[in-house]
């Protein structure tokens, strides 16, 4: 096949996006493709701009603000024409938040007629709209933690979810923008750091306990993971820095924790209508009981993020992974 993967772009997430694209371009050529890269902040790379972009390591923080608003001042046009991907198979979307993830390059492609990776604009959308996604969650009997949108008081706070709470943009992901207010007079600074990153902000009740995610693959739940982390939370740093969180496939839980998780992330991936893959994110407090938080429609794809080791605990190595991904596109299609 000729597969044009998209990466990069002008998200916060554009780092996590260079590092998925950088595993699985060189995984699609080991597979005998056709394979071109597309930055959709600039375009269709030639081979030594591609090298020099992808040789990249994703930093300890996510880019700036100023740093991002200087790749949007120089961006492409968003569109398939822009992009040079019109005789291409497959695109395969290697791109995290923003426009690559909330549907709208999805929209783009529909329009276009082309094949691609993920889910389709309104599923991608919808999974990216937290409160939304939760709603969707509670509809099908998903536990998900009790939940509020800014603005509201500390007082409704304390008195409807407790503290601490979780504080974090609406639409973002890899936990930018995120932070936990203890007390009433933490949640102004809390809010100011998610609103730099989203004009929506949701608080939500935080769980205290163990930290759990499953994949789904062709509609089928993969091996549970544990992600144990140094701190209170899975955050920038434990997700991207080597050696700052230790992630265990399959989860040392029982079958039955195992079981339940697994049907849980099935049930919410079928009602938010994610497509070939996903990866559901959940915590277990210290009574056993388990809440959804999100649902990650295009989870990080280096070899050793969260999917592909939970796909390896399966017997699904990186390269068969990424050409099921592939034939799910153009199934879908």
């Amino acid at each position: 096949m000729k597969i044009a993967v998209l990466f990069g772009g002008t998200s916060e997430e554009r780092d996590v996006s260079i590092a998925s694209a950088a595993q699985i371009i060189p995984g699609l050529r080991a597979l005998g493709h056709e394979v071109f890269a597309v930055d959709t902040a600039a375009g269709r790379l030639s081979a030594s701009d591609e090298r020099k972009l992808l040789a990249a390591a994703i930093a300890n923080e996510p880019p700036s603000t100023a740093a991002i608003d200087g790749i949007r001042a120089d961006a492409i046009a968003m569109s398939p024409a822009a992009f040079e991907i019109r005789d291409a198979d497959v695109v395969f979307l290697a791109l995290h938040g923003g426009a690559g993830e909330d549907g709208r390059i999805q929209a783009m492609l529909d329009l276009a007629g082309l094949a691609y990776t993920g889910s389709n604009h309104t599923a991608s959308a919808a999974a990216m709209d937290k409160d939304l996604a939760k709603r969707v969650f509670r509809s099908v009997a998903v536990p998900t933690p009790d939940w509020l949108m800014a603005p509201v008081s500390a007082e409704t706070i304390g008195k409807q979810l407790g503290w601490p709470v979780v504080v974090k943009p609406n639409s973002q992901g890899s936990t930018v923008g995120l932070g936990i207010a203890r007390r009433g007079d933490e949640l102004s600074k809390a809010i100011r750091l998610a609103k730099q990153f989203d004009a929506e902000v949701m608080i939500e009740a935080f769980i205290v306990g163990r930290e759990f995610t499953v994949g789904i693959l062709d509609r089928t739940p993969l091996p549970v993971g544990e992600i144990i982390v140094p701190g209170e939370i899975f955050d920038y740093q434990s997700k991207y820095q080597p050696g700052a969180a230790r992630e265990v496939f399959p989860a040392d839980i029982s079958p039955e924790e195992s079981a339940l998780m697994q049907e849980y992330a099935l049930r919410a991936h079928t009602a938010l209508k994610l497509g070939a893959y996903s990866r559901i994110d959940f915590r277990q407090d210290r009574e056993g009981r388990v809440w959804c938080l999100e649902a990650n429609s295009l989870p990080g794809m280096t070899a050793t993020s969260l999917l592909p080791q939970a796909a390896k605990a399966a017997g699904i190595e990186f390269s068969e992974l990424l050409q099921r991904i592939c034939e799910g596109a153009l199934r879908r299609r």
